[in-house]
């Protein structure tokens, strides 16, 4: 037993220390089902994410702006208090409800440098259904 108690110290003292990052990014990935939100630093390492889903939201309740926001507020919560991130820019993607709360969400943690747009626009897309003959 001693030796397992001296072990599991041994982790605990030579566990990482997280540094101060200043400013980072953050994806927000709204879709009509669900809603995504990453935040990472500068070169793109992922510092802590979460979901609607992943906040106890399940089936139509995870697509509400609601469930968006109390993602965005628990992602925006772990990485100041871990990191002491100050400034995101913020990369908004898809067209669910979600998108705006979220963002809002965010404005009580960081300050926002910038907030853009990143969702694909098709340049012509897939190929359109046949018309149909009555």
């Amino acid at each position: 037993m001693a030796t397992t108690k001296a072990a599991a110290t041994a982790t605990k003292q030579r566990k990482k220390t997280k540094g101060v990052i200043s400013s980072g990014k953050v994806y927000i990935q709204a879709s009509f089902n669900n809603t995504l939100v990453y935040i990472t630093d500068l070169e793109g390492n992922t510092l802590g994410w979460g979901t609607a889903g992943g906040q106890g939201f399940k089936g139509s309740r995870k697509s509400t702006p609601y469930a968006a926001q109390v993602a965005a507020k628990k992602v925006a919560q772990d990485v100041k208090d871990a990191y002491g991130m100050k400034s995101v820019d913020v990369l908004i993607k898809g067209p669910g409800p979600g998108r705006e709360a979220a963002a809002r969400a965010l404005s009580d943690f960081f300050r926002a440098t910038s907030i853009t747009d990143v969702t694909g626009i098709p340049h012509n897309g897939c190929r359109a259904e046949k018309e149909r003959r009555v």
